[in-house]
C-alpha cells in the first residue's frame, strides 16, 4: 500500500530513464559491499554519482591519503575511493571529525558518566549522514544523497515516512528515526527493497567477489576492539568502585564502577549471589547498581523525551501503534499518549531490558512515525 517510490527495479522505462538522467546523488562510501552495491543500482537507474566517504573519529596523517597506503581506519577510505574510481565517478573525502566529536562522541561519553546506555548511531545518521552529508550534497550541487542502509521511503497523508526494509533481519530504520521529513525528501535508499543475499549476489555478478564474502562489523566505529569501558577511560570518565545493591538497599558486594554497566547485563557482574542476577538500576548519583531476578525488568510502561513525532492528528485520531525499545527487539504493539512533556506508551504486553538513553522508536501500519530518548521509568 505504500510503495517506495526509489526501490530500484531490474527494468526502467526509457521515459523514467529520461526523468531521472542527469540527477546528481552524493553517495556516503565505506568501501563495504553495502554501498558499493547501492552505488551500482543507482548508476544503473541512470543517475549521476558523486563518491563521499567520512572521516569521523582518526589519527590518519594527511600523508597517509597522499600516499595512498597507512594504517587502521585509511583502509577503509583508501578502498571506498577505489570502488568509486572502479565504478568510475568522482570520490571526496569529507573531514567531520569537529562535529562527530561533539555530537557523537560527547553524547556517548556523557549518557555513560550518567548511568544511561547512549545509541550514537542514531546520533551519528542525524547530525553527521544527514546533516553534514546534505550540506555536502549543497556544495557539490548534488539533487539527492544516497546511502547503503535497509530501509525505504514512502509518502503517506501527506507526509514523508521511513518504512521498514524488505530484509527484516537487517532492517536499519530503528537507527533512523531522528531524520526530518527534508531528510527524506532528498535522501534516496537503494537497497530497502533488497535482501542481503540479493546485494550480495549483485556485487558477486558484477566481479566483486571478495566483497560478496566479506564479514560485516559489528563493533561502534570509533571505540577500538569494542572496548567503551577503555575508551571512557580515555574520555576522562574514570568512576571509582560501589556497591552492588538488591531492591530493598541491601548491600551485595562491590563493583568496578556503574559506567562498566548497562541495564539487563549478566555477564561479567564479578559477584556470586547462589542464582543469576541481572542489572536492573543504574544510579550514577550514588554509584551504585542495583541486582534483581529476570522478570524484575519487564515493564508495560516507556516514556521518552527529546521525542519527534509526525502527522500528530493522525495519531490523536488512533494512538495504537508498535514501538521497539532497541534495535533488535521486536515492535510491541501499545497505545500512545504525550503528557507533561513527555511521550508514553503503554504496551499490550510487557516489554523487557528497557534502558534509560536508548531509543524509543515508534511504528503505525508499517510506517516510522517518530521517537524519543528512553527515561528512566
Amino acid at each position: 500500500m505504500y510503495a517506495n517510490k526509489f526501490v530500484p527495479l531490474p527494468k526502467i522505462s526509457v521515459e523514467k530513464m529520461d526523468n531521472i538522467r542527469k540527477k546528481r546523488v552524493l553517495i556516503g562510501m565505506s568501501g563495504g559491499i553495502d554501498s558499493t552495491v547501492a552505488a551500482i543500482l543507482l548508476m544503473e537507474q541512470g543517475y549521476e554519482l558523486v563518491g563521499a566517504t567520512f572521516r569521523t573519529f582518526d589519527t590518519i596523517k594527511d600523508s597517509c591519503l597522499s600516499k595512498e597506503k597507512g594504517c587502521c581506519s585509511v583502509e577503509s577510505i583508501l578502498e571506498a575511493k577505489h570502488m568509486a574510481a572502479t565504478l568510475g565517478f568522482e570520490h571526496h573525502i569529507l573531514d567531520f571529525r569537529d562535529t562527530f566529536r561533539e555530537h557523537v562522541i560527547a553524547n556517548f561519553v556523557s549518557e555513560y558518566a550518567r548511568g544511561r546506555t547512549p545509541n550514537p548511531c542514531v546520533m551519528c545518521n542525524s547530525h553527521i549522514k544527514w546533516g553534514e552529508l546534505i550540506k555536502a550534497a549543497e556544495e557539490y550541487n548534488c539533487d539527492y544523497i544516497a546511502t547503503g542502509h535497509y530501509a525505504q521511503i514512502a509518502e503517506y497523508r501527506g507526509h514523508y515516512y521511513l518504512k521498514n526494509a524488505v530484509d527484516t533481519h537487517k532492517d536499519q530504520t530503528y537507527f533512523l528515526w531522528m531524520l526530518t521529513e527534508e531528510n527524506l525528501r532528498r535522501t534516496i535508499f537503494p537497497l530497502g527493497g533488497l535482501t542481503k543475499a540479493e546485494v550480495r549476489e549483485i556485487a558477486l555478478n558484477h566481479g566483486f567477489e571478495k566483497l560478496s564474502k566479506k564479514a560485516e562489523s559489528q563493533e561502534i566505529c570509533f571505540v577500538p576492539n569494542n572496548d567503551y569501558r577503555s575508551f571512557l577511560a580515555e574520555q576522562g570518565v574514570n568512576i571509582g568502585a560501589g556497591h552492588y545493591i538488591d531492591t530493598a538497599g541491601k548491600i551485595l558486594g562491590m563493583h568496578q564502577g556503574y559506567c562498566h554497566y548497562t541495564i539487563g547485563q549478566r555477564k561479567g557482574l564479578g559477584i556470586a549471589l547462589g542464582s543469576p542476577k541481572h542489572v536492573i538500576k543504574i544510579d550514577a548519583s550514588n554509584n551504585t547498581v542495583t541486582l534483581g531476578d529476570h522478570d524484575e525488568l519487564y515493564t508495560r510502561d516507556v516514556r521518552a523525551t527529546q521525542f519527534r513525532l509526525r502527522d500528530i492528528e493522525w495519531l490523536e485520531e488512533s494512538p495504537s501503534i508498535e514501538a521497539r525499545i532497541r534495535y533488535k527487539s521486536p515492535a510491541i504493539k501499545g497505545q500512545l499518549t504525550i503528557a507533561d512533556g513527555q511521550l508514553h506508551i503503554h504496551f499490550n504486553e510487557p516489554v523487557w531490558g528497557v534502558a534509560p538513553g536508548q531509543s524509543l522508536v515508534i511504528y503505525k501500519d508499517g510506517l516510522l512515525v517518530g521517537g524519543g530518548i528512553i527515561e528512566e521509568g
